[in-house]
């Protein structure tokens, strides 16, 4: 919408014409034609109308248009427009047919039309009454208008030569995959008219717009490689926005038209087998994609409600993969060699800690393949199964049933199990039993929701962990988040002064007691990995964008971790109840890297930018 304001200020700033300039501009007379009318024409009157036009000097098209230009009225070819779906939903396609006026789009509150005669004030009255909004008009052909208007589908995408001058008007997409999700958001509107509400159109069959519309914007957040789908509604006739999360931001998908938002919703829930006649309690259910299209991906769906009884919408893609090979994860070369070697253990408990959507099911799984052979019998439950591996013995916790993480446990130690993974600690119950089995001959995997490798230590002791049990059973805690890593392809580097390379030290010992001079040291044998520096020299890279990230800067995303060992007295603290401050401290003076080193010598590689290394 950007554009078209842009396109109004240009035009409404340019300086008025007369009647014959219009004319002239315009092409619809040449000077000799002007020449000879008997006096100039300046602001024609309803006689001078009717004189041009009778004598065939031009047509009542071109006398409109040219009342139109004489202003700086907006031109727009009807005939190709693609409408939004936001006009669409505050004035039906019945009052455009009445009025004869195509609706085109919405700019902070003013509903724009096109129209043949757009200086007549009655009409404009007519239509801000009838939409209950302020309206505007610009001029459109008045055949264009009722070949357009008799056929309410919207047109097909425009050719290339057209797309740019569409585009400068602003209301038309100039994309094929936009403009399939546009025509569909129109037939959905269309059809909410013809029915009796959104309940109607739930029920359709298979041909429905909301039906196809909702499965083209799932498609599309998985062909884009989006992990979530954010569905966020507004009151009153204010849009909704739908936003996909890829690389761990939120980018905007679509804006969907107030009269849609009940339909979309109610159309999830039914997908999901949630009560759609529920609107002041969260719901939480599962999608199975692959039962509306060929497409092998489940969703989490959570239904969240807001103010004024309407519903945001949040749903989790978890498409079924392979785990991906612990080489690609992220980590360092030291801790990749501790992982590996502490995953190789016959019992003991291993932790991966970190916020929702960090990696941390990920990494178990990755740590799983590494250990998943022909030896070993592995047993997951998992809420839900995200990654499926062959040779796993998986179990999906259900409990609605009864079977939680807790008794999904219980069952597995009579089951003959080497490896045990537990998708979460979340309660006592689930906490001892994990410990107990790890005490007794088994490894056992599971995640926890903590900031810090040292902060979960005292999280499980909370949850009333028995501290002489958990300090013999703890092998290993890995705390870890995300990060967007740089586009190899634009990303620009910059060579750091000593200056630099000193505050940046100062950074990577922050809150331990490691000397500066270590941490230099540490720097620049992570910056050695860029190909071309000098000896001694460091550089950091910073996100541009190119056509190969989409102009972000920023392509796929980058574990960091730290892990913490138990080791070096690491158990006499955990039985002793010590605080966080000691077991941290303890565990940086046994080598672990914290999430903010870690993310510095990434990004002294090269791979990420230092305003990620600042979300860490």
């Amino acid at each position: 919408m950007q554009d078209l304001q842009g396109l109004l200020h240009r035009t409404r700033s340019s300086a008025l014409c007369t009647f014959s300039q219009a004319l002239l501009e315009l092409g619809l007379l040449d000077s000799g034609d002007l020449a000879t009318l008997v006096s100039p024409l300046k602001f024609p009157g309803h006689g001078d109308e009717h004189a041009l036009v009778s004598s065939g000097t031009i047509s009542e098209v071109d006398y409109q248009r040219a009342r139109a230009y004489m202003v700086r009225t907006p031109e727009i070819d009807a005939m190709a427009f693609l409408i939004q779906p936001a006009a669409l939903a505050c004035f039906p396609w019945t009052l455009a047919q009445h009025f004869h006026v195509l609706p085109l789009g919405m700019i902070e509150s003013v509903l724009y039309l096109g129209s043949a005669t757009p200086l007549d004030r009655d009409l404009q009255n007519q239509v801000s009454v009838a939409s209950g909004h302020i309206t505007a008009l610009v001029w459109a052909d008045k055949a264009d208008l009722t070949n357009r208007l008799a056929h309410p589908s919207a047109p097909s995408p425009p050719p290339a030569g057209l797309r740019s001058a569409l585009r400068e008007i602003g209301l038309a997409d100039p994309t094929v995959a936009e403009t399939d999700v546009q025509l569909l958001l129109t037939k959905a509107l269309n059809e909410l008219h013809a029915s009796s509400g959104p309940q109607h159109v739930n029920q359709a069959n298979d041909s429905s717009s909301v039906i196809q519309l909702v499965n083209k914007m799932i498609a599309d957040a998985y062909a884009a490689g989006a992990s979530d789908i954010h569905i966020e509604t507004n009151p009153g006739d204010q849009i909704s926005r739908i936003r996909f999360r890829k690389d761990g931001d939120l980018e905007n998908y679509l804006s969907l038209p107030f009269a849609l938002r009940a339909a979309l919703v109610s159309r999830i829930k039914i997908m999901s087998k949630l009560d759609i006649s529920e609107h002041r309690r969260p719901q939480d259910g599962k999608i199975n994609f692959n039962d509306y299209a060929s497409i092998q991906l489940e969703l989490r769906v959570a239904i969240l409600p807001t103010h004024d009884n309407f519903e945001d919408v949040v749903m989790r893609l978890l498409a079924t993969s392979d785990p991906i090979p612990l080489r690609k994860l992220g980590f360092s070369r030291r801790d990749e060699a501790i992982i590996q070697s502490l995953c190789d253990r016959q019992f003991g408990l291993i932790l991966a800690c970190g916020p929702t959507g960090s990696g941390k099911t990920t990494t178990l799984h990755s740590l799983l393949a590494h250990i998943n052979t022909d030896i070993r019998k592995i047993w997951t439950a998992e809420d839900p199964i995200e990654i499926t591996q062959k040779g796993l013995r998986q179990l999906q916790v259900n409990p609605r049933i009864g079977v939680t993480f807790a008794s999904a446990m219980r069952a597995f130690l009579r089951a003959d199990p080497d490896v045990i993974m537990i998708g979460e600690v979340r309660d006592a119950e689930t906490a001892s039993v994990c410990v107990e089995a790890s005490l007794t001959g088994h490894l056992v995997m599971s995640t926890l929701h903590t900031n810090s490798a040292a902060e979960s230590v005292i999280r499980l002791l909370d949850l009333g962990m028995d501290p002489l049990n958990f300090g013999d059973s703890l092998i290993a805690i890995v705390a870890q988040r995300l990060v967007r890593a740089l586009c190899p392809a634009c990303s620009m580097s910059h060579v750091l002064t000593e200056v630099e390379l000193d505050a940046l030290a100062l950074d990577y010992v922050h809150g331990t007691a490691l000397p500066a001079a270590t941490a230099r040291l540490r720097l620049l044998d992570a910056g050695s990995a860029d190909v071309g520096l000098p000896t001694l020299a460091v550089s950091l890279r910073e996100a541009r964008g190119c056509s190969r990230c989409g102009g972000r800067g920023y392509k796929g995303r980058l574990g960091v971790y730290e892990v913490l060992e138990n080791i070096g007295g690491m158990a006499h603290l955990i039985q002793a109840r010590a605080p966080t401050s000691e077991v941290f401290a303890l565990a940086c003076a046994n080598g672990m890297r914290t999430l903010r080193q870690d993310a510095l010598e990434k990004a002294c590689a090269g791979l990420i930018d230092l305003k990620q290394v600042r979300t860490v």
